[in-house]
């Protein structure tokens, strides 16, 4: 049997491939349950500092649930209200606390957006398309994709994408801010695991915190925000040494310097 998600790790970066190109990746349980222990495993391993989630083949990144498995599985239409990470993708890649980059290589429909917006970090192929298709199917979104849309793009483009069904270009997806920035097909995966690489180079432990104060902050009002950075800057800057940051000043230099 072929593995639904395929890992690979080299130099700090895991590369997680979503593996069912000839059903556009569809996250079936199966692979639901593929996604979560993998993402379980690498998250505990300490060898991976970053992480590129991708999809196998050009057409798809996903295309979302199985809906073939929801029409003719009682109960599986729970899926688009599950809570745990073992069924919800969504929070298999929310709680991982290592830095995660959305390589979406072709289409990611409904779930499949939804997936790519779980995301920290999303790079697009030029033949990447997006659509929220759930107005279409007549199934409310479960896994946060009407709020975080609107706050990512605004809530007259949300509402567009979500009421019509329609899909948008990589372009369009870049210049609506949806996506950091879109490549060359062939260039997609060099790009990912080159940002991956160079999240990794940096303390591992410090990114994680990092990670998750943005996101915590992210779900605040702003001055709850601002506190909460103050409480935690406070605390952290207070372990650090004028020594350790003399250590790091000449490699962050050089590092200003070749780039």
């Amino acid at each position: 049997m072929t593995d639904l998600v395929l890992v690979d790790i080299a130099a700090g970066v895991a590369t997680v491939t979503l593996n069912r190109p000839a059903a556009m990746n569809a996250l079936s349980l199966a692979l639901r349950r593929a996604l979560h222990d993998a993402m379980r495993r690498i998250d505990a391993d300490p060898d991976v500092r970053a992480i590129v989630l991708t999809g196998a083949g050009t057409r798809a990144f996903t295309a979302g649930l199985d809906l073939k498995e929801l029409g003719a599985t009682a109960g599986a239409l729970g899926a688009a209200n599950a809570t745990d990470a073992s069924d919800n993708p969504v929070r298999a890649i929310e709680s991982c606390r290592k830095p995660v980059i959305g390589a979406i290589n072709g289409v990611a429909i409904t779930g499949g957006f939804e997936l790519a917006l779980a995301c920290d970090i999303v790079i697009a192929s030029e033949n990447a398309r997006f659509a929220d298709t759930h107005a279409r199917v007549g199934v409310m979104p479960g896994w946060g994709l009407s709020q975080k849309l609107s706050r990512l793009i605004g809530l007259a483009r949300a509402k567009e994408l979500s009421l019509s069904g329609n899909f948008i270009d990589a372009a369009t997806a870049e210049r609506w801010g949806l996506v950091n920035r879109t490549v060359p097909a062939a260039e997609l995966l060099p790009a990912a695991q080159r940002l991956a690489a160079d999240i990794a180079s940096a303390d591992a432990d410090f990114i994680a915190d990092y990670k998750r104060l943005i996101d915590q902050g992210f779900a605040l009002a702003m001055g709850e925000a601002l506190a909460l950075e103050h409480r935690v800057s406070s605390a952290a800057n207070a372990r650090v040494t004028p020594e350790a940051v003399e250590a790091r000043r000449a490699a962050v230099q050089a590092r200003g310097r070749a780039q």
